[in-house]
């Protein structure tokens, strides 16, 4: 396939004037249009928009490369613009851009236009390149240039495995490279271009390992690793990095690559550059070095969390689940004192053992979800400080709020450390991973969970169980409404907790329909998530619509905890809508008399609700007013 395969002549705009970086983004989808390649026109403008917001395409010298990718694009494309007076579009060197290139690409595994793609890209590092193109007086002699350059220039694979030959035989430095960008499509490999150049120029041997969508290419070799001077990871992907330990290297942005690739080589033949301390494994990665705001940095710190946290959160959830139905099919729950009713799931031996696995599973949860969001901020050294608030956090009162602290807390804090030693001398700096981060970092991160964090969310707790009591003889419904919402505003946090702890103490004053309410409430989240991925497809990921069925075991069983990575994915509309759902369900509980006298157990203990067939109308009614509010409140995803 060619370059111009994938150009229509009418998805080629030779006088564009847009005014506004969105108003060119606008014009390039609908000249993408034009050329028949799109399914759905907004889908695809709106993944063009979720790209440009990860990072600016504007790539510096006047080019911009937006791109979208997904179920939108029918096949894969490209639209040109060539805008004569410049447009603002937010670029890396903050000056106009004169030359658009829009993607399209289709998720598809034949991904031969990759390449294509790709070399384009390259191309456009050329400045005669795209002099020609911004000069040329029709479309045809535009076809014409893009067609000319793509004979003239090796294929990518070929491209990437060439040495640099021409590079005197006493040469500067010997380095390596990793490009790599979340899409994989153009950043990669403009990176790895404009790092080839930078080095001819400065004298230099260098190889690139280019990690794309078409999977990684040019690979680095152990020898090549051992033999070179300096090393530089521009990424904002994973990327293997214990191969590297003992090595100087420079890790940045992919965008540096194209921009600062003169300054990064600098730096690498200076050979002021900090030695990499990896693990053991050899399957060590950087962390996700998001390039957007803010926002989006954090948010994609929390996902590394939550798709960690994930395994433990289903298959634990799945064993108690199990644990439940076991008893429930092996005991008669009437013929149970109160104190066994409080062992239910682990009555049989084979339900508690399940339990014990699964409450070992559980047991991890909040660790690993603090662990790995410290992780994709800090690296390596984050991991053991998140684990350490994590666990901190799931045996104080915090649970998992504390936890969602602690993970960014520790993140940020080997951040701090690692500040304050670069100024150690050299001899004692190499020491600091395997040291002084672990020491100093633990100890910091257990006095700021126990002294800063823990005191004030245990304040809160003890605040509510007070609460709690002074209205127990006011309006049933309200205090249905109350506990129930509890129940979902944390998902086994102290709000959750002190909601639970107070049912279960009503249970052994002899009120009973209080407990109704509490269980309920707590089984709503993951029952109305479960429904809401059915419903709702479009506003999942695929990992998130693979999963949600998992919650209606979990709910049904009492498991809240079930919703707890899609509320920390999304807690701004998950949250509300769980919250609502559930303080529905538990005020029609409180209004249609429902009572329990077991503690826990969910489904499996129906047989000892008073009017179980009102209460299973009650969580039906709450599961669905929770799913249509997360339906309605949640966007639609990019896929």
């Amino acid at each position: 396939m060619r370059i111009v395969d994938l150009l229509d002549p009418k998805s080629i705009s030779l006088d564009g004037a847009p005014k506004t970086k969105p108003d060119a983004l606008d014009q390039m989808v609908d000249l993408m249009v034009n050329s028949g390649k799109i399914r759905d026109k907004e889908a695809y403008r709106k993944q063009v928009y979720l790209r440009e917001e990860e990072s600016t395409t504007g790539v510096g010298e006047g080019i911009a490369i937006p791109h979208g990718k997904g179920e939108s694009v029918i096949r894969p494309g490209l639209a040109a613009m060539v805008v004569k007076d410049g447009v603002d579009f937010d670029s890396l060197d903050g000056q106009p851009v004169h030359l658009i290139f829009l993607i399209a690409a289709p998720n598809t595994k034949d991904n031969v236009h990759l390449d294509v793609l790709s070399k384009l890209s390259v191309l456009l590092m050329d400045e005669e390149f795209v002099e020609k193109l911004k000069s040329a007086s029709s479309v045809e002699e535009f076809l014409r240039i893009v067609d000319q350059a793509d004979q003239e220039k090796p294929d990518l694979d070929q491209q990437l495995s060439s040495p640099s030959e021409d590079a005197p035989v006493s040469q500067a430095c010997r380095i390596l490279a990793v490009t790599s960008c979340p899409t994989g499509i153009a950043h990669t490999y403009m990176a790895a271009e404009g790092l080839e150049k930078a080095a001819k120029n400065k004298n230099c041997t260098i190889k690139v390992e280019t990690r794309g969508s078409g999977g990684a290419k040019n690979v680095l070799t152990e020898e090549e690793i051992a033999q070179a001077d300096c090393i530089i990871v521009a990424a904002d992907a994973k990327v293997p990095m214990d191969r590297f330990h003992g090595k100087k290297l420079i890790e940045c942005q992919v965008s540096d690559g194209i921009s600062k690739a003169d300054q990064l080589l600098e730096r690498a033949i200076s050979g002021d550059v900090p030695v990499y301390q990896g693990g053991t494994s050899g399957e060590s990665q950087t962390p996700v070095k998001a390039s957007g705001g803010v926002g989006h940095k954090i948010y994609m710190q929390l996902m590394n969390g939550v798709s960690h946290m994930l395994p433990f959160v289903v298959g634990g959830g799945i064993l108690i689940a199990l644990a439940f139905l076991i008893d429930g099919f092996s005991v008669d729950i009437n013929s149970l004192s109160e104190d066994m009713r409080a062992n239910f799931g682990t009555i049989t031996p084979v339900a508690a053992t399940l339990k014990g696995i699964g409450d070992i599973a559980f047991g991890f949860m909040l660790p690993i979800l603090a662990g790995f969001i410290a992780m994709s901020i800090g690296d390596r050294p984050g991991l053991a400080l998140g684990f350490v608030g994590g666990m901190i956090a799931a045996n104080g009162k915090s649970g998992f709020l504390g936890a969602l602290a602690a993970g960014f807390i520790a993140g940020y804090l080997i951040l701090l450390l690692k500040k304050v030693f670069d100024r150690l001398p050299a001899a004692i700096e190499k020491i600091a991973p395997v040291l002084l981060y672990p020491f100093v970092g633990i100890l910091l991160m257990g006095l700021i969970m126990n002294f800063l964090v823990e005191p004030p969310i245990g304040a809160l707790n003890t605040a509510l169980n007070t609460a709690l009591t002074n209205m127990s003889g006011s309006s049933k419904i309200l205090l249905g409404i109350i506990v129930a919402g509890m129940m979902s505003i944390d998902m086994g946090g102290p709000f959750n907790k002190a909601a639970y702890v107070f049912g279960t103490a009503s249970i052994a004053a002899g009120n009973y329909d209080i407990m109704a309410a509490v269980m309920i409430g707590g089984m709503v989240p993951p029952c109305a998530i479960a429904l809401a991925t059915l419903l709702f497809k479009n506003k999942f990921t695929k990992e998130e619509r693979e999963s949600g069925p998992v919650n209606f075991i979990m709910g049904l069983a009492f498991i809240t905890e079930g919703a707890i990575p899609f509320a920390a994915s999304d807690p701004l509309h998950v949250l509300p809508s769980c919250v609502i759902g559930a303080a529905v369900s538990g005020a029609l509980s409180m209004t249609f008399g429902c009572t329990l006298m077991a503690p826990h157990g969910g489904i499996f203990v129906f047989p000892v609700v008073e009017h179980a067939l009102l209460y299973l109308a009650a969580l039906i009614i709450g599961t669905i007013v929770g799913a249509v509010l997360l339906g309605l409140l949640k966007k639609k995803v990019a896929q």
